[in-house]
């Protein structure tokens, strides 16, 4: 990544944005050491004008900015960080340093679900179930998906509701491991959904 330093007297803006609520938390700067460092710990570090050093958010409340990824702008002098913070951003305690609210919603439960079956890709099958069942192939995991259809159908036909949600649960999780199975996410399905509204 080029990151034009020179424009700013050796800073850049650093927009941190939450990789899962997609709020935007704050903004600060960054020179090269700030963006060294933010890559090497995982933790995102600015250079503070005001005290004149390196400052890492979280550094004396806990409340970290954990580092999911860093874009750079079509300039190459504005930054774009995506993160997962631990607490509130704003050292006001609110979250973000608007006053607003940094609270996940249902769908963003999912996207965070998305990402951990992606990050179990790549893990241990003997510890990972959803490495276990990706490795078992196409068919199985399809065939997966089918039975707890299968068991939602038998469900919803009773009046055990907990039976039901816990069944249609089971069903949501087995369906979002076979789109990534096949290359997609929900977003992909939302969008053949969007497409068919009548306007």
């Amino acid at each position: 990544m080029t990151i034009d330093f020179s424009k700013g007297d050796g800073l850049v803006p650093a927009i941190v944005q939450d990789s899962v609520t997609k709020k935007v938390l704050m903004l600060g700067y960054m020179n090269q050491e700030a963006f060294d460092k933010t890559n090497e710990t995982g933790k995102v570090t600015f250079f503070s004008r005001s005290k004149n050093r390196l400052w890492t958010k979280g550094e004396e409340s806990g409340n970290f900015l954990n580092l999911v990824s860093i874009k750079n702008d079509c300039d190459n002098d504005t930054l774009l960080v995506h993160v997962k913070p631990v607490g509130p951003a704003c050292h006001k305690g609110t979250g973000n340093c608007w006053a607003e609210d940094n609270e996940k919603g249902t769908l963003d439960f999912i996207s965070e679900l998305e990402d951990t079956i992606e990050s179990r890709k790549s893990a241990d099958a003997g510890k990972s179930y959803v490495k276990s069942l990706l490795e078992s192939g196409i068919n199985k995991v399809a065939q997966k998906v089918g039975e707890e259809a299968v068991e939602v159908v038998i469900e919803a036909k009773d009046d055990n509701e907990e039976l039901f949600l816990n069944e249609s649960a089971d069903l949501l999780f087995h369906y979002l491991v076979l789109l990534q199975a096949k290359g997609y996410k929900l977003e992909d399905v939302v969008k053949i959904l969007q497409g068919r509204v009548k306007k």
